[in-house]
């Protein structure tokens, strides 16, 4: 691998096709060994990223960050076919910005960055994740809420606290005032949705609640791709990824996020 930073008094600061290239070449070298057709057992592919918060927008940049499947289906996809890696058409690159690199994953020689590839005998690392969901549109308790992988189910609704149809008591984490004047939060369920953690995957999930499904009060999401989804089911949920939007009822809006913005 390329040495990224200068030796001795011939430090410079990276720039981002320099950091990408480097990216990709730690990314070539691990994916090498697949080479021949064994792709076809990855599951996943989770890049953690580690760099300071001076170069934090660079690092952001070389993996188009706010364009979260072009560096898979670009950049990466263009390695696996180099190799015959033959990656499953859903195996996911999750692009995860940590405090620290977990132990468990293969860390670069020159980059603050590490790769776990996983499989079924190796499955996604369940390292403490933290995701972000900024309400964008409509009126909550709070602007932005954190989730953490740790965290368990969050549940989103009309008030704070609700008695459900079956007469149980039911807390929303995201609670959308009856009494706000915008118009957004009239159209929003008392059980419209909630989000949880898949360990096994390692991402977060959106399913719908009963009032969030047809003929109720609907729920659909734009991923960072520009694809629209609509959630019909309450059993069948979807995998949250960067940049998503997720528009509850008619116009209520909210935006998911690895990355906290300001």
């Amino acid at each position: 691998m390329f040495d990224l930073f200068k030796q001795k008094g011939e430090a410079s600061a990276p720039d981002v096709k320099t950091i990408r290239h480097g990216l990709l070449q730690f990314i070539k070298d691990q994916l090498q060994k697949w080479e021949g057709g064994e792709g076809v057992n990855i599951k996943g592919l989770q890049l953690f990223l580690s760099p300071t918060d001076e170069e934090k927008h660079l690092y952001e940049a070389s993996v188009y960050l706010d364009q979260p499947d072009k560096f898979r289906e670009e950049e990466v996809q263009r390695i696996a076919d180099d190799y015959a890696l033959q990656l499953p058409h859903n195996a996911a690159l999750e692009l995860l910005f940590v405090p620290a690199l977990p132990a468990e994953a293969i860390k670069a020689k020159d980059l603050p960055v590490a790769l776990h590839v996983s499989t079924r005998k190796q499955p996604t690392l369940t390292t403490p994740t933290t995701a972000y969901l900024r309400v964008a549109s409509g009126e909550a308790e709070k602007e932005l809420y954190i989730l953490t992988s740790k965290g368990g189910k969050v549940c989103i609704g009309r008030e704070k606290r609700v008695q459900t149809a079956e007469g149980f008591l039911r807390e929303n984490d995201i609670a959308f005032s009856s009494a706000s004047q915008n118009s957004s939060n009239k159209y929003i369920s008392r059980q419209h949705a909630h989000i949880e953690w898949n360990k096994e995957v390692g991402g977060f999930f959106l399913y719908a609640d009963e009032g969030g499904i047809p003929p109720r009060n609907k729920i659909k999401v734009q991923t960072g791709s520009g694809d629209v989804l609509r959630l019909q089911s309450t059993h069948i949920g979807h995998h949250l990824q960067e940049g998503d939007q997720i528009v509850l009822g008619e116009s209520a809006l909210l935006q998911f996020s690895y990355v906290e913005r300001d």
